[in-house]
Parts: structure tokens; sequence; C-alpha cells
């Protein structure tokens, strides 16, 4: 059965919004302190409920990206509304964060601030956040996240890093430290659905970001941890919502027009179809805010539009929007829970093999993509035994892994 938003949608009070009002943009010269301009009252981004940590947030958040760039972004993501950003020790850009608190000191009050890294057991994290603090130059960080969450651990381990008493101890010496509001974690991790339940369960974390799509069949896994996460309430934030041709930068032939063909409400409401992405992952109440690296002003500027012209999408709408992506060849299953590599008989991760693939062609992250593939092992990188046509098959977004695989050697090797 599909994803049946009825249900909440009887039970949940969806954040609206009227027409985007124009931000002010505030350009920066190296060097030279900028003025912040606050966005006016009208201008304001939508905000919804973090879990139940009292605070609210942007439904837009500005993910980290690399480049020069960077320090102009964060200016005018910030003049457009966004007050919540979201950087990590692995991404090099916690610097670009602290050169603009030194420029503009007001700022740091008005935004909620996220960064990450990766213990080896809960304690680490004690020691961390004060490298973090240090390296973003400020005194707290609004939200600590443990980085990717499995990647480094069995999942026993992965399960025990949010549920062990140690967890609880490092958490509440970290809260009453001032040095971190919440903590939680971050998660892309095929088995993250049993780490979120332990999570719910132990109750010990403030907020998770997880790979997320809007389209979740109601009763798979994911989608019931997602249930208890809400009901334990915890935080949910959404990530790596770009996943294939529909939405890369330049997208070929008439992609585009095709999918506002299969989605009239596209139209309907001068949406584009990441837009239409947009609105179909804020249709969903369980998700706080969505982290979207945007890496250009014309990606900000359309993603604060859609947010102040968000409106709940039918079901109906979901599911072609759904079938429009399918269509369009994605080049990440956000909802991978390692199936893929089941079916096609191999021990190669093959989801994580595409998320790098798609971390580097559609993210421009070409960096951390290679980091990532070369931190697995030999065995996770080898899909040459993979019977690619099952694995397709068997994966809940059907990529092509026959057309994506042998791009690795020429984008991450």
């Amino acid at each position: 059965m599909e994803q049946d938003l009825t249900h909440s949608t009887d039970r949940r009070t969806f954040l609206q919004a009227g027409a985007l009002a124009s931000a002010a943009v505030v350009g920066s010269t190296s060097g030279t302190r900028s003025q912040e301009v606050a966005a006016p009252a009208e201008a304001a981004i939508p905000r919804r409920k973090l879990g139940n940590t009292g605070v609210e947030v942007t439904i837009l958040d500005q993910g980290a990206i690399r480049g020069p760039s960077y320090d102009r972004l964060l200016r005018f993501a910030f003049a457009s509304g966004i007050r919540m950003f979201d950087t990590a020790r692995v991404y090099g850009t916690e610097g670009n964060l602290k050169r603009w608190f030194e420029q503009a000191p007001e700022v740091r009050k008005e935004i909620f601030l996220v960064t990450k890294d990766t213990p080896r057991s809960p304690k680490d994290l004690i020691d961390q956040l004060d490298r973090r603090l240090e390296a973003l130059g400020t005194d707290f960080i609004d939200l600590f996240f443990i980085h990717g969450l499995g990647d480094d651990h069995s999942l026993d381990d992965a399960i025990n890093m949010v549920s062990s008493q140690e967890f609880k101890e490092t958490a509440e010496t970290i809260r009453k430290s001032g040095k971190a509001r919440f903590v939680g974690f971050s998660t892309h991790h095929k088995d993250r659905p049993q780490i979120l339940q332990a999570a719910a369960k132990a109750g010990l974390v403030d907020a998770i970001m997880l790979q997320y799509r809007p389209w979740l069949d109601q009763d798979t896994p994911l989608n019931r941890a997602l249930d208890a996460c809400w009901e334990k309430g915890i935080g949910l934030i959404s990530m790596k919502q770009i996943a294939g041709q529909l939405y890369g930068d330049a997208p070929q032939g008439n992609i585009l027009d095709d999918v506002v063909q299969r989605v009239p409400v596209l139209k309907e409401r001068n949406l584009t179809p990441f837009q239409g992405l947009l609105h179909a992952i804020w249709s969903d109440e369980r998700i706080s805010s969505i982290c979207c690296s945007m890496r250009n002003t014309e990606q900000i500027r359309e993603n604060v539009d859609a947010a102040h012209r968000f409106e709940p999408l039918e079901t109906a709408d979901i599911n072609r929007l759904r079938d429009a992506t399918l269509a369009h060849g994605p080049t990440l299953c956000a909802n991978c829970d390692g199936r893929c590599s089941l079916a096609a008989g191999t021990r190669a991760a093959l989801g994580d093999l595409t998320r790098f693939l798609t971390y580097s062609r559609h993210l421009g992250d070409r960096f951390e993509a290679r980091r990532q593939y070369a931190r697995l092992s030999s065995e996770a990188r080898d899909w040459s035994d993979a019977d690619l046509a099952a694995a397709q098959a068997a994966c809940p977004e059907h990529l092509d892994f026959a057309r994506l695989l042998p791009e690795i050697e020429r984008h991450l090797a």
C-alpha cells in the first residue's frame, strides 16, 4: 500500500505562507565586514517545532558546500530569511561560518547552528565539541550531531551509541555545559530504521537528520521508525533529496517539461519539479526542516520561494511526482535498505556507491565523494559479481545500476 497521508492530515497542522516577498541581498568583500540585513517580517520563512526541544526552526536549512562562493551564499541565505545553517568537521566549511561571525557577531544570535563529528564512543563527543566550537569561533552550538551514524560502526555499536548509559551521561554533560543545546545524529545507513527505532526507545537524542524521500510506503520499517521518533518527540530533518537527472543543474532534453506534464499540480501552482519535491517533503509534518546544499543564489531563491508558497500536496500528487522521478533515472535511492545488494548476490555496497556518485555528479562535492569512496573496503567497492538487473528490480527506486556503476571509475577512483 502506498503512503497514506490522510490519517496524518486530520491530526496535523500544516504551515502555510503567502507569496514570496523580496529578500534583501547583501554583497560581501573579502576582508571587509558586511552589513547583515535581517529578512523583513513579511519575508520570514515559515518555521516548525523541532520535536520537543521547544525551538522552532525554519523549514529550510542551508547545507554546506565547498568553494569560494560559500561566504557570499551564507549571507544571501540569511538575507533571504533562512535561519538554520548546517556544517560539519569533514566539510571544511566551519571556517566560513567563523569568518561570518567575526564580521557580523549579531548573526550568531539569530541562527540555529548545526555541526557534526565522528566519535568512536559517546564520550569522545565532549572533546570533539570543544574543537568544533574553536573551529566555528562561537561559545555554543545549537545542535551537535554524531555524523553519519552507522558508517564507521557495526549496527550493534551504532545502536549502542545512542541508547547506552554512556551516551546518556555524555549528552547530559554536554547540555548542562551550555556548549551545545541539543544532541543527536545524522544517518543515511541502510539499517537506519533499526537505529531510529533504538533512538526512539531510548529517548536520549533531541533530533535526527536522515536520508529521506516523501513517498515511503506506509508499512515500511523506515516509515514506522519515523512514527516512533515523532511520537517520542524527536525532531526530524530531511537530507539527500537531490537524486537524479531530474534534479541536476543541467537536465538533458525535455525532462522538466515532461515532469510538469506528468504532475499537473506543478503547473497549477507554478512550481518547478524540485519545488514540488520540497512541497512533498514538507507535506509530511513529521519533518521539521529540509537540509539542502544550495550552491548558488538561484537555488536559494527558488527554494525560499517554495517555502513561502508551501501548501500540502495530496497523496495522489506525491505519487505522480514519485512516478515522474523514477521515470527519469534516479542516481540515489533515499529509501535504500540494502535489499539491492542482497538481491544481486554481492557484498558490494551498491547503495553507498551510487550515493557517492551522486555527491560527485549532482552535488558538486567531488572531494567528499572520493573521500568516502576511498574509505570503503575493497569488498564493498567490488560489484563485478553483482546481478545488476536483480539489484535494479529490488531497489525501492529502481536505480539503473548497470548504467551508473561503470561511471564510478571515472568519477571516484
